[in-house]
């Protein structure tokens, strides 16, 4: 099995010192580009996260303070970071809702305006759940029939989700899926838009979900006291709002987005 791919896609996965976006940082990046004709790049770096890695994240991944005192920090690496995946689609396990979101604060805090958006998402987590339901390891050992060796080590992790992306091709080939309403479709296929719409399970406007599409497809806060309220009609109604969240500990990119918002408001108003 070959991915049809009309532009390259990126496989990555990180390691962090928590799963806060907002104040947790990477410590380790793999990445794993497939060229449409088949050929692989890999990228590969340990980072110094400037801060202590707690010994709870250091269980589940290994990786002490010691291991990365002298590595370099996130912005040293971060330009060509972004040179590896331009151009490119981007694939993970559980990327969506983690590594994406990671990437691109670590991105914003270097200073490097690079914008994922640009890119189409396939997370092989969600093929797996919606169509079996279960682990990075389990799906390792369900679609590849062998044990993942290493788990929770970067560039393993990444290697097991470009091998598992294939072998659901494989499997789901003229398979249909079932949603909640019943409708049957064939969408495990070999194209990386089809592969990222059906992995896409939500409508976010920035990667947390923090400001999502309504279902007249107009931004809405997906938090606190204005919940499902659009935030143009708070931006208007409650001006301060805006400067409360730049001033507090939301996600980078939650900040980018809702400035896009304020500034088209703004332009539109002369």
């Amino acid at each position: 099995m070959k991915l049809a791919l009309k532009r390259p896609i990126v496989f990555f996965d990180l390691e962090t010192t928590g799963t806060d976006v907002a104040s947790d940082r990477i410590i380790e990046i793999a990445l794993l580009k497939i060229h449409p004709n088949g050929t692989e790049d890999t990228f590969y770096k340990r980072i110094n996260p400037e801060k202590h890695i707690p010994e709870e994240a250091t269980k589940i991944h290994g990786i002490t303070d010691n291991d990365v005192a002298h590595c370099p920090p996130f912005k040293a690496i971060a330009h060509d970071v972004a040179r590896f995946i331009e151009g490119s689609d981007l694939a993970g396990y559980n990327s969506n809702k983690f590594d994406i979101p990671m990437l691109a604060e670590e991105l914003l805090r270097a200073g490097v305006d690079f914008d994922l958006r640009r890119c189409r998402f396939v997370d092989v987590q969600n093929i797996f759940h919606k169509m079996e339901k279960r682990t990075l390891a389990a799906a390792y050992k369900f679609y590849c029939n062998k044990p993942l060796e290493n788990a929770h080590s970067a560039l393993a992790d990444t290697r097991a989700t470009y091998e598992i992306l294939l072998k659901q091709l494989e499997m789901y080939e003229n398979v249909p899926y079932e949603d909640e309403n019943g409708q049957k479709t064939l969408s495990v296929v070999n194209d990386i838009e089809a592969l990222s719409k059906f992995t896409t399970q939500t409508q976010n406007v920035d990667f947390l979900g923090r400001v999502v599409y309504n279902d007249k497809g107009i931004p809405v806060f997906n938090f606190g006291k204005y919940k499902g309220v659009p935030v143009e009609e708070v931006f208007e109604n409650d001006p301060g709002y805006f400067g409360w969240i730049l001033n507090n500990n939301f996600p980078e990119h939650t900040k980018k987005v809702l400035t896009e918002i304020k500034l088209n408001m703004r332009n539109r108003k002369g």
